[in-house]
């Protein structure tokens, strides 16, 4: 017998498919059956006639990371549709680390309130293992599926110790633990890997308004990242340093799939920017060159609606961007910041980096910046510079002065990005940018973008930009196959999660940002939306009623619905991989997945290297001696390189050579040149010894490995 039955929808199955009108079987969580007309007997029977049944919606970039501790139920994300969130994002996550030191690394990045920071430090589960942190997941009584990255900043404070991580570059050892841990988090089931780049993300606590630890490391450590998940085609989430184009190079550096694995890699994001309203255009033609010509595969992501921003006087991400704002986000106190205001080298710095248009993000325009709430009611509703025009003051003067009297008793809002249609409508469309970006569960103060994908599915009707099938897609079923994630799909087997629509209602406007009281919070404000109770007729999870018309049922957060979403581990290529990178035949498992490393300890013996330095040194001769005497013949010479290192591993060391390496491959000729260069520049004994080194550790971590045997270099 099934559980229930939703019968005659209009079925959108998440994969752009036309929509069909079909009865939907569920029993123990699953979608049971899909058919025209359904005759198994069910205990309950919902009709459905009229309304839209879609996929539960995913999320793509969510902060849950803390909140989730605390009300799992994720009821704001919820109520819009959000069955599904991938979490993690920002190189911000829980994974590994003191709480005190994650504490400080989350609460100004993403301006969270102290209540949300008390309560999480006071209820906080101590886990050793990024494995103990997913397994801990999987306990909480989960409203929605969560999906989780590993976080950067988290790893990087963890392994080098908070201070060191905001100032040092890691050391050999440190990079080793990095990537040890990292591998250790993929392996137990995290989503990928999330590094941030962008320079206004600012430590709180005792090391405030210091940079947060992944903006601290060099290319090496983010490509040794970005290795790891092109790997196990895990994904990679990069926030670029959008005032420094070198962070766009090092990223297309990663990213690059020319001879060798593509990186599925997501970054934030593209938008059309109020402060450059030429930069939209380029993310099309930029996508086609990464991913068309240099075998990239790219994902930026974007917001759905435009990007506004509500502020508390001084007190905002928005002026994290410069100095001044930064000094004024540091203060803890009113006092503080207005004593900051009374010296005069402090008000011409403000006034000076406010107007400098060099590596300006937000627009900076108090022209387009509202007033909405003040104690002097009288200036409510105007921006900064009509209320200067009405007292009769220079507007930066103006600006300054009502930061200093009101502080955080002011407030006022900002939209920096994505206010136009035509614009907004083509980033959404695109295939290689993701709608998604909303920051759910962060900035709770600032901003409140819970319903992303209903304000999609909105503009879609409205405008007709996207077919519904095409729209219900984009935030459903291509969102989850990018991010490999087993979600956002109806069909047989499926897990039931999905949504009831009201198609009729979403001819409408995007629903505006309110303002809420949060008990979650106690009491404290949080920005939320509001406007999908009248579109939204039922949200299910596993089956489960967990939102009628707006109303939140009991189970959600108190029963375990979601559960911990991972990639599935392709073992047929896994193991394939493994055996073509054994070192010999007696050691096969080993944690090294970087093909350098794997090298280095096939090469050890002195004699043997010497044969491949012979070798190198042959290759390069025949090239040059053919371009010398324009005699393409000489080429057939070349292979004698090749022999002269295949008897050095048959005399001296009998390390395993793949075929492929073995002929030619782009892996073995890399690394054949770097030794070159190493041993003449003598640091290829200490690359033996490091990883000798890291080798015996794993060892002692597992006794059944053997060691390596082999005479050493050097």
């Amino acid at each position: 017998m099934l559980d229930f039955i939703v019968k005659n929808g209009l079925l959108f199955d998440g994969l752009a498919s036309p929509p069909v009108r079909c009865d939907m079987g569920i029993r123990d969580g699953r979608v049971a059956a899909l058919s025209s007309d359904i005759s198994e007997p069910a205990r309950e029977v919902i009709d459905a006639d009229g309304l839209w049944v879609t996929p539960g919606f995913v999320d793509i970039h969510t902060h849950y990371d803390l909140e989730v501790e605390i009300a799992p139920g994720l009821s704001e994300s919820v109520r819009h549709g959000v069955t599904t969130v991938v979490m993690g994002n920002c190189s911000l996550s829980l994974a590994v680390g003191e709480a005190e030191t994650l504490a400080c690394i989350f609460q100004r990045v993403e301006t969270l309130p102290h209540t949300l920071i008390e309560k999480w430090l006071r209820s906080s589960v101590s886990w050793k293992t990024p494995r103990d942190y997913i397994e801990h997941l999987g306990k909480l009584t989960l409203g929605p599926n969560v999906a989780a990255l590993f976080g950067h900043s988290a790893l990087r404070a963890h392994v080098m110790g908070l201070e060191r991580s905001l100032k040092d570059r890691a050391t050999t050892e440190e990079l080793a633990r990095m990537k040890r841990l990292a591998r250790e988090a993929l392996d137990a089931g995290c989503l990928g890997i999330s590094v941030d780049m962008v320079p206004w993300h600012m430590m709180s606590g005792r090391l405030r308004g210091r940079t947060i630890p992944s903006q601290h490391a060099d290319f090496r450590e983010y490509d040794m990242l970005a290795d790891l998940c092109r790997e196990r085609d895990a994904v990679f989430q990069v926030t670029p340093n959008p005032q420094n184009r070198k962070s766009l190079i090092d990223i297309l550096r990663m990213s690059l799939g020319l001879a060798r694995p593509r990186l599925r890699i997501t970054v934030l994001a593209a938008l059309d920017s109020a402060s450059d309203r030429r930069l939209w255009r380029l993310f099309p033609p930029m996508l086609f060159v990464f991913n068309k010509l240099l075998r990239c595969n790219i994902r930026f992501q974007t917001l759905t609606e435009p990007f506004t921003v509500y502020s508390d006087g001084p007190i905002t991400p928005l002026f994290e961007e410069f100095p001044s704002g930064v000094r004024l986000n540091d203060c803890e106190s009113r006092e503080e910041r207005q004593q900051l205001w009374r010296a005069s080298e402090f008000r011409q710095k403000f006034r000076r980096e406010w107007t400098d248009g060099w590596r300006k993000t937000f627009h900076r325009r108090l022209d387009s910046m509202q007033i909405v709430r003040c104690p002097d009611s009288s200036i409510e509703g105007r921006t900064f510079a009509e209320a200067a025009q009405a007292f009769g003051r220079d507007p930066m003067d103006f600006f300054m002065g009502m930061l200093e009297e009101y502080d955080t008793d002011l407030r006022w809002v900002a939209t920096g990005a994505n206010d136009r249609l035509k614009p907004r409508l083509a980033l959404m469309s695109h295939k290689h940018i993701l709608p998604g970006f909303t920051d759910a569960g962060a900035h709770v103060q600032n901003l409140g973008y819970y319903d992303g994908a209903i304000s999609l599915l909105r503009q879609a009707v409205a405008t007709g930009f996207l077919t519904p099938e095409r729209a219900i897609s984009r935030v459903t079923g291509e969102a989850a196959r990018w991010f490999r994630l087993d979600a956002g799909i109806l069909r047989e087997g499926a897990k039931a999660d999905f949504v009831l629509i009201r198609s009729e209602h979403l001819d409408s406007p995007i629903a505006p940002q309110v303002e809420i009281r949060d008990p979650l919070l106690d009491g404290a404000m949080r920005m939320v939306k509001r406007g999908s109770d009248e579109i939204i007729e039922a949200v299910y999870i596993n089956g489960k009623l967990v939102v009628l018309r707006g109303k939140i049922m009991e189970s959600l957060g108190q029963e375990k619905l979601g559960e911990v979403l991972t990639i599935a581990a392709d073992q047929e290529k896994l193991s394939k991989q493994r055996s073509r990178n054994r070192i010999s035949s007696e050691i096969v498992d080993h944690p090294f997945t970087d093909y350098w490393d794997v090298f280095v300890l096939k090469h050890q013996n002195p004699y043997n290297i010497a044969f491949h330095m012979i070798g190198v040194i042959i290759y390069y001769g025949v090239l040059l001696w053919a371009l010398v005497a324009l005699n393409p013949w000489l080429l057939l010479l070349l292979p004698s390189s090749q022999i002269i290192g295949l008897l050095g591993h048959y005399f001296f060391e009998r390390s395993h050579i793949d075929r492929r390496d073995a002929i030619f491959s782009l892996r073995a000729s890399r690394c054949l040149n770097r030794m070159f260069v190493s041993i003449l520049t003598g640091k290829y004994g200490e690359e033996i010894r490091r990883l000798n080194d890291e080798l015996k550790k794993y060892r002692l971590a597992r006794p059944d490995i053997p060691s390596v045997s082999q005479r050493s270099f050097g």
